[in-house]
């Protein structure tokens, strides 16, 4: 059977940073699946998809003090032009073609406006994970890599999901996180949002990427336009690259060891 790899995001202005997450794998293993947005593995032949829950609707903002260009976008342009976007970046990381769900941006836990969002939300992410049977599955973790709301609602479905053992969801589930470097060079004015990122030793899975998979990320990041400017693809590459060292790091969602003591 194919071994796929699943990576669920939220399409936002943090989204497209992902596509650095660039990594390896042996050439010998046999065609596999990966949900992820992984350069590295799409180029050994393992089918990388990525699914993206929200629509990128609501992303209007700054970088630093400059307006991005999709500050006069009405929230429809926007949609439109982030779905090509996507695409665009899925296409330069050689992936299949984004799965793109369409929420609301921003309001995947908009409760009180709607209250059963969160369970369609919760079923359409399950229903992909069923039909497409990843092996692996890469996510944000609880921080939502950079604190966005809508990453980490989408964070822990996709680990609900995992942990009842839900159909086609894998035991190996992975959480993905940005440098603090890499946060401060993308918002300079805002700098890391507090204790955002794990501390090192729970990184325990490192996999290696290539120079050639890291062109490929940077390729990837440039076709989010509305998103980020050459200057600020530059900034935050070179942040991510210095930190990571040519290895990204996951942290593994669950862990086997048993206990009988809460504090042994």
């Amino acid at each position: 059977m194919p071994i796929r790899l699943l990576m669920s995001v939220a399409l936002s202005s943090v989204a497209a940073i992902v596509t650095l997450a660039s990594a390896a794998s042996s050439a010998t293993q046999v065609p596999r699946t990966l949900v992820a947005l992984l350069a590295r593995y799409a180029s050994v032949g393992v089918q990388v998809y990525m699914v993206v829950v929200s629509d990128g609707s609501a992303g209007a903002g700054q970088q630093g003090h400059v307006p991005r260009p999709d500050v006069l976008l009405t929230s429809e342009e926007l949609a439109t032009i982030r779905a090509e976007e996507a695409r665009c970046a899925a296409q330069a990381l050689g992936l299949h073609p984004p799965i793109l769900l369409g929420f609301p941006d921003g309001k995947l836990g908009d409760y009180a406006g709607d209250r059963g969002l969160i369970y369609r939300v919760t079923e359409r992410i399950a229903e992909e994970l069923q039909r497409l049977n990843p092996d692996v599955v890469i996510t944000w973790g609880p921080d939502g890599g950079t604190g966005h709301p809508d990453h980490r609602v989408v964070s822990s479905i996709v680990t609900q999901l995992q942990r009842t053992s839900a159909p086609g969801v894998p035991e190996r589930l992975f959480y993905m996180s940005l440098p603090v470097e890499a946060i401060r060079a993308m918002n300079p004015q805002r700098g890391a949002p507090p204790h955002q990122v794990p501390q090192a030793r729970y990184f325990t899975t490192r996999v290696p990427f290539t120079p050639g998979d890291f062109a490929a990320a940077k390729r990837s990041m440039a076709c989010h336009r509305t998103q980020f400017s050459p200057e600020v693809i530059e900034r935050v590459s070179s942040a991510a690259a210095a930190a990571w060292n040519n290895a990204i790091p996951l942290v593994p969602a669950f862990s086997a060891v048993g206990a009988t003591d809460l504090f042994r």
